[in-house]
């Protein structure tokens, strides 16, 4: 049985994964793209769980190591080829930051997923910028390269 006041401290830290995840999400609902900010607050959450039960129980690296790998399947769920263009990469990729962010949670280390969080919202912001400066074979729904049609 796990006492009262560790119990507490584990819904404290999934509060914070919830609110850093959603953090990250707001980004992507805001723009529009799929998997916003609900879908963020629950990835990074249920990371943040796994960490912190199997750091409970045992298994660290195990938990961890699964955890990376479900995200993965999940986020390759959301590539899509459509044409000459491949969409849901940088969003897959966000997804997969939001499950680093709770791992880091899960084991406490505030710090590092705090700043993690920002870095990914400041990344994920520089699409006003990038989007300007590609040249002019590129998507820019989803930041791919298009194959450009030859001239036959």
């Amino acid at each position: 049985m796990i006492d009262t006041s560790l119990q507490w401290e584990i819904v404290g830290r999934i509060a914070l994964a919830a609110f850093l995840g959603a953090m990250i999400g707001l980004e992507r609902e805001y723009r529009g793209y799929p998997a916003g900010v609900r879908t963020m607050a629950l990835v990074c959450m249920g990371s943040a769980l796994f960490a912190d039960m199997s750091r409970l129980y045992g298994g660290d690296d195990r938990i961890a190591s699964q955890i990376v790998s479900g995200i993965g399947f999940l986020g390759a769920g959301l590539i899509f080829r459509e044409g000459f263009s491949v969409r849901g990469v940088t969003t897959a990729a966000t997804i997969w930051a939001a499950a680093a962010v709770g791992v880091a949670i899960g084991i406490e280390a505030y710090v590092v997923a705090i700043f993690a969080s920002l870095v990914a919202v400041v990344i994920l912001e520089l699409r006003v910028i990038t989007k300007n400066i590609r040249p002019s074979d590129w998507n820019e729904d989803e930041d791919q390269r298009r194959e450009m049609p030859r001239d036959e």
